[in-house]
């Protein structure tokens, strides 16, 4: 058993990462970070779950783009081949839950 305090984690750099747990082929993994990730595509369903702060996910659908705001305890499911990228809003700190080995 381990408790980790999401609302204290800080990594050393952007979207740097504790990893929680493995289930099967799932990593979960905690992430810090006070930058925008880039524009991507996963080959899986990936879930967002904002633990502190608020995020900005741009998601890309046909051409067109939207922006999800996101604030903490919301959840968040992208799926496989849904253009993203998360942008926090200051500090953020989010549970992701993606296939494993998964960028």
């Amino acid at each position: 058993m381990e408790l980790v305090d999401a609302r204290t984690f800080r990594a050393t750099r952007a979207w740097g990462a504790q990893d929680i747990a493995m289930l099967e082929n799932a990593s979960v993994r905690l992430h810090w970070t006070d930058a925008s990730y880039h524009w991507h595509v996963n080959d899986a369903v990936e879930v967002f779950v904002v633990v502190d702060g608020n995020v900005d996910m741009h998601v890309r659908n046909n051409g067109s783009d939207h922006v999800v705001k996101l604030a903490t305890g919301d959840i968040l499911r992208v799926d496989s081949g849904d253009e993203h990228y998360a942008e926090p809003i200051g500090e953020a700190r989010i549970l992701v839950i993606e296939r494993h080995g998964s960028d």
